[in-house]
């Protein structure tokens, strides 16, 4: 079954574009111009990817990203004209999975919506038999359910944060710099900036403080950050 795409600009020449390149290599492309339309049309059509506009009338991309995360984790693909690392660092926190900037190569696009979808939905055999539970002492991650328990307790943890510390736990032991998991984690071709890596570690570690003595998120100097397990 083909993957609908939902694409969001209030400019409607980028959405013929884009509609015209997804539609040609096989995908299902719905379009709306505005962010009050954007989440509508999200919550009617439950598309499999959305590319969304910041610049946006009514309710603007950040607003309409938070919409979406609050009952979807669908990829979201950021578009914008605004390139500061400001935006980037707000699309990351807010749950967004990679981020263009306009003009852009529609060609570009494509290759980011193929890697995304390939990342977020894999291989559907693979993915059936793929272990979706990690499980430590006082601690267990499910990333099917999107649920972390601490003790047996579930913690509220934002999505992100749950695929970040599912990430660590699922590869124990190995180090990761801050580059590997923004683009392992989120996907973003990121440029110099990564203080979203160490937030989240930071709010990862508030909630994991004392837990067990067989296992932390460590730091490594100069380095990244590793899931240490003690035998």
């Amino acid at each position: 079954m083909a993957n609908k795409i939902l694409v969001v600009d209030d400019d409607l020449n980028i959405c013929e574009l884009l509609k015209l390149y997804l539609e040609n290599d096989g995908y299902v492309v719905f379009t709306a111009n505005d962010g009050q339309e954007a989440v509508e049309m999200f919550q009617n059509k439950t598309p499999d990817l959305v590319l969304l506009d910041i610049m946006l009338p009514k309710k603007d991309g950040w607003q309409v990203c938070r919409e979406i995360r609050k009952t979807s984790s669908a990829p979201i693909i950021m578009l914008t004209a605004k390139g500061e690392t400001f935006d980037k660092v707000l699309g990351l926190e807010l749950g967004a999975d990679d981020y263009v900037v306009k003009p852009f190569d529609a060609k570009e696009v494509m290759a980011r919506v193929k890697a995304v979808l390939r990342r977020t939905t894999g291989d559907s055999e693979s993915t059936e038999t793929e272990k979706k539970v990690v499980i430590y002492d006082n601690l267990e991650i499910n990333i099917q359910n999107y649920e972390m328990k601490v003790k047996g307790v579930p913690v509220d943890t934002p999505p992100k944060e749950l695929e970040l510390i599912y990430h660590f736990a699922s590869n124990p032991n190995r180090v990761y710099t801050r580059d590997q998991l923004l683009d392992e984690v989120w996907g973003f071709d990121y440029y110099g900036d990564s203080r979203t890596v160490d937030v989240h570690v930071k709010r990862l570690r508030e909630k994991l403080e004392g837990v067990s003595d067989k296992w932390c998120l460590k730091t490594v100097w100069g380095v990244g950050y590793k899931f240490e397990t003690k035998d």
